[in-house]
């Protein structure tokens, strides 16, 4: 049985391929990234799309979702699995060594965006938890005091964290479909939308805003499946997560919402009567994701910034990410969903397009030697493709009418383009460096 993937072996391998005895079986993979599903957030976007949409365009929006995130999946895990890369490798050898820096700073904002988001759930349910046992409620409390138990966790160690979630994430379950349960229970099966949902929406921003809630995952999964043994191990793993768990997921939430009219698990809890104490447990498994949100943005920031101590990412990824949950991002969680879907399929079908040609029977090790500060080609077609689906969505163009595809189709078409063209040029030159070798040489001028 090959060792498990914790962040001791990933550190370990950060800086090069992971060796065929520290490999894995798929399935064990395939359990952790399917945990990536179940938890508040998770909650919130089905409710809000089901409420939107209605039951059965919810989950088929959801299955559709589901099906997108695997085909990425499938294509990162691969390229991991032949190479055995980190995503900080495999992203530094498209982009540059400085290339990489600006794409694990864009990578690190979005985790302590995460960060801020659980931090507004778990301010959410201790205040509901005050107000029901007439305590003073404060949410700006609550979320300060939240993030500091998040920072304070966060230098245990992810070893430790990898262990009490595997405790929490299925005690989130359980509570979720209890919820569920008792919500068809009491108020019966209610599958049409909602005449005035919170917040309006089409089918393609539904699937959109599914997607965008895992895309991350998407991107950095070569953390992950660089372990596993064998590529037929690492589709069939990613079969087993994503679109089981998240159509799953999604409709335990879209059954509460449309028959109480809300979205809140913590508003759930208290008016379906079933205790403060689920309250608590709710908060607690935020406090794992966020203290390994900190984690992740902290290892980003510090293969850019390597001189600088890692607790000092921690401290500043927990203050960005309060400022962003006082602020209110939950307000604007669709839509932050919406974004992040377009601007991370980039990045990760820029290095996939790497790895099938530039890279494609290159020696591992060796095409990490010498690289270039930054390859401009890379860097602008993230940028472009984000700025063409931005402009295309505020004008109502669309390819799909699901933006994350369209990023994704745009970049991946875009620097197909170019990298087919840089390779007939470097064929070009080679042709004729050889038949400039042959010509008969020129006479000795007299």
């Amino acid at each position: 049985m090959g060792r498990q993937v914790t962040a001791d072996s990933s550190d370990q391998y950060s800086h090069s391929p992971v060796p065929d005895g520290a490999t894995m079986a798929g399935w064990r993979v395939a359990l952790i990234v399917a945990s990536f599903s179940i938890g508040q957030p998770d909650f919130l976007n089905g409710a809000q799309n089901a409420l939107a949409l209605g039951l059965g365009s919810a989950v088929g929006a959801a299955f559709l979702a589901a099906l997108i995130l695997c085909i990425g999946c499938c294509f990162t895990a691969v390229v991991s699995v032949r190479t055995r890369l980190s995503t900080y490798l495999l992203v530094q050898r498209s982009f540059g060594t400085y290339g990489a820096a600006l794409i694990n700073i864009v990578l690190a904002l979005v985790q302590y965006c995460a960060f801020g988001i659980n931090a507004s759930f778990i301010g959410e349910a201790m205040v509901v938890a005050a107000r029901v046992n007439g305590f003073p409620d404060s949410f700006t409390a609550f979320v300060i005091a939240g993030s500091i138990l998040a920072a304070t966790s966060t230098p245990i160690g992810i070893r430790a964290l990898e262990r009490l979630a595997l405790v929490v994430v299925p005690l989130l379950g359980i509570i979720f479909v209890t919820v569920a349960t008792v919500a068809l229970r009491r108020h019966g099966l209610v599958v049409v939308p909602s005449l005035h949902p919170p917040v309006p929406m089409r089918f393609g921003i539904a699937v959109t805003s599914v997607v965008g809630a895992y895309m991350i995952a998407v991107a950095t999964m070569p953390d992950l499946s660089r372990y596993i043994r064998t590529e037929r191990g690492a589709i069939g793993s990613m079969a087993l997560s994503f679109p089981v768990a998240t159509p799953l997921m999604m409709t335990v939430a879209a059954l509460p919402a449309l028959a109480t009219g809300q979205t809140s698990v913590s508003g759930l809890i208290v008016s379906l009567g079933l205790g403060t104490p689920l309250l608590f447990l709710l908060a607690t498994p935020m406090l794992t994701v966020n203290a390994a949100n900190l984690y992740s943005g902290a290892l980003a920031l510090g293969a850019t910034f390597p001189k600088v101590k890692g607790w000092m990412f921690t401290l500043l990824g927990a203050a960005i990410g309060t400022a962003f949950a006082l602020m209110g991002i939950m307000d604007h969680f669709i839509p932050f969903l919406v974004f992040l879907s377009m601007i991370v399929p980039p990045i990760a079908a820029i290095y996939v397009i790497d790895a099938f040609t530039l890279f494609r029977h290159a020696d591992t090790e060796a095409s990490l030697r010498d690289l270039p500060a930054i390859r401009w080609e890379a860097i602008a077609v993230w940028i472009g493709s984000l700025v063409l689906v931005l402009a295309g969505t505020a004008c109502g163009v669309t390819l799909t009418t699901v933006p994350a595809l369209d990023a994704s189709i745009v970049a991946g078409v875009g620097y197909g383009l170019i990298v087919r063209h840089s390779g007939r040029d470097r064929a070009r030159r080679a042709q004729d460096r050889p038949s400039a070798a042959r010509a008969p040489a020129a006479p000795p001028r007299v």
